[in-house]
């Protein structure tokens, strides 16, 4: 109803405005006046002749009645033309009054078709002003409306594409019914969450076989181990140079087996190495907005980013809080506690949760490849958010430390700054 309502308004304002200059330009003022009412006017001066001090104006009509000699003798009301010399000038009607079939004196009747066509043009202005500014009103409204409606979501389903060819699937994208993407952003969603989850039934298929891979490595290693043990053995007990010469061949070909085998399981864990990162120099400003961008459920407090220059890749950082917050909201659900500082080279981001964070024991592993807390539960996940972050944090030649902090896990981005201020520190 409103994308009809306010073109609707225009064209009104519009078809205003057109009519009123019209008129204004078609418009004469020909300075003519009633007929009717002047010969009534004229003739009630008439029969009034002898007694003008009590004659009274019957009509609309201002005037002014001289006499013989040309001396008023009676107006309507002061400022009229009292000389038949300014009536000329005025154009009033000058008529004559007549008496007894003679002139007696005349009657000038006062001309206000000026008056009244000023009075119309400052009418027409008003109106055409009025109208211009309802319809500057009104664009400026329909111009607010299209943003919040049309340019925004627009923007905002753009963003979300983007986040999608990235890969980040987590963030969730919020359905507004009230504008006209809501259908599309709904529909959206539904594709991110598919496609998350075709993306969790791989990663845990590629987990698996991974899982495989290091079973039959393991399998493998044991009757090797034994083959290389006997050998060995034999080698030792025998005094023929000839078989002591196949046992050390048996020895050396165990040894070849087994490094195989670490390099098969060591090839299926080095497929991080496909992501690329390219870190530049970037305003510290952009770390507010990553950080606004990854806490979507709005649980953190930003403080102010230092004026800075950091070198990062901000796709990569982006990934980086992403995964941190995603944990976050997946394992402990709480308020988070933001802060930032300066250490040494680095601009310190350090992201703590209430979720009472994860033992001793198992807090040296959550930068591993598939290393999950035993508190995780049944919550879904691969295990590789925080390992890929520290992996991006180092190609960034920054830092990723996870420790236990006093009311849950403690995350801390360590960025470096640009290598022009290394020796320099930011401006708080």
């Amino acid at each position: 109803m409103k994308n009809r309502l306010f073109p609707a308004l225009l064209l009104i304002f519009f078809a205003a405005e057109m009519t009123a200059l019209l008129i204004f330009t078609f418009h004469d003022a020909d300075g003519m006046q009633d007929n009717v009412r002047v010969n009534e006017a004229v003739q009630s001066v008439q029969k009034e002749w002898d007694n003008m001090e009590t004659h009274k104006n019957r009509t609309d009509l201002d005037y002014v009645v001289l006499d013989a000699e040309e001396n008023p003798v009676y107006q309507t009301k002061d400022g009229l033309s009292e000389s038949i010399n300014q009536a000329i000038a005025h154009m009033d009607t000058i008529l004559d009054i007549k008496k007894d079939g003679g002139p007696v004196g005349k009657i000038i009747i006062y001309n206000s078709s000026r008056e009244n066509f000023r009075l119309w043009k400052r009418t027409v202005c008003m109106v055409l002003l009025i109208a211009m500014f309802l319809e500057t009103a009104v664009c400026v409204l329909w111009f607010v409306w299209l943003r919040r409606t049309i340019v925004r979501p627009f923007q905002k389903l753009k963003g979300f594409a983007e986040r999608i060819a990235d890969g980040n699937l987590d963030i969730p994208l919020t359905m507004d019914r009230g504008n006209l993407f809501g259908a599309f952003t709904e529909s959206f969603d539904i594709m991110r969450a598919e496609l998350k989850r075709a993306r969790l039934a791989e990663e845990k298929a590629n987990a698996e076989k991974k899982e495989l891979v290091a079973k039959l490595s393991h399998d493998i290693r044991t009757p090797v181990a034994s083959i290389k043990a006997a050998s060995e053995v034999g080698a030792a007990l025998t005094d023929n140079k000839k078989i002591r010469e196949n046992y050390s061949k048996i020895i050396a070909k165990t040894d070849q087996i087994n490094t195989l085998v670490t390099n098969l399981f060591t090839a299926a864990l080095e497929e991080l190495d496909e992501l690329s990162v390219t870190p530049e120099d970037t305003a510290g400003s952009v770390m507010k907005v990553l950080l606004e961008n990854s806490d979507y459920l709005c649980r953190a407090k930003i403080p102010q980013i230092p004026d800075c220059l950091l070198y990062m890749d901000r796709l990569r950082l982006q990934q980086v809080f992403d995964n941190i917050f995603a944990n976050s909201y997946k394992y402990a659900g709480t308020e988070i506690d933001v802060s930032i500082w300066e250490e040494e080279d680095f601009l310190c981001v350090c992201i703590e949760d209430y979720g009472g964070g994860v033992s001793s024991r198992e807090l040296p592993l959550l930068k591993e490849k598939f290393k999950r807390g035993s508190n995780t539960g049944n919550t879904e996940g691969a295990g590789l958010g925080l390992y890929i972050s520290d992996y991006f944090m180092q190609k960034m030649h920054g830092k990723l430390c996870v420790e236990n902090g006093e009311n849950g896990l403690k995350v801390t981005v360590m960025t470096a700054y640009s290598g022009m201020l290394h020796n320099s520190s930011c401006v708080f």
